[in-house]
């Protein structure tokens, strides 16, 4: 080998022999987390998490919003997309404002996703509170 890295040509000179140990460790910190509670636990309350937060936001009343993902918990993951009638990216920055973490997505479209390993249904509640204040401004 000599004294500079030459890369082999395309994807496999991306490769590496040995991943780093201490970004292996967080990983296999992770990875017994989602052990220790079991992957049927975890998709169990993303449908219901998701599924309660679908109910709060479809009650809060209010005709510029719309839920875009399917209501049927086999037809999603623990996602929503709201849409937002006339595109009104102001509802997101505000969002964003109070420290709520979504996305927007052209055209008019804001994304939130609760995950259940460490989203509550408090927070679910939380955010649509929120999300009915920033749509009274």
């Amino acid at each position: 080998m000599g004294p500079e890295f030459k890369p082999i040509p395309g994807a496999e000179g991306w490769q590496i022999s040995n991943p780093p140990i201490l970004q292996m460790a967080a990983l296999r910190a992770s990875l017994e987390i989602f052990d220790e509670v079991g992957m049927p636990a975890l998709r169990e309350k993303s449908e219901r998490l998701t599924g309660y937060l679908e109910s709060l936001v479809n009650n809060i009343g209010d005709e510029r919003i719309s839920i875009l993902t399917p209501s049927d918990p086999a037809q999603r993951g623990c996602q929503l997309s709201i849409k937002i009638r006339d595109n009104d990216k102001s509802v997101h920055d505000r969002l964003v404002a109070r420290d709520v973490s979504a996305d927007w997505r052209e055209p008019g479209v804001i994304r939130v996703a609760p995950a259940p390993l460490y989203n509550s249904f408090a927070d679910a509640f939380r955010f649509t509170e929120i999300l009915k204040s920033c749509l009274q401004n």
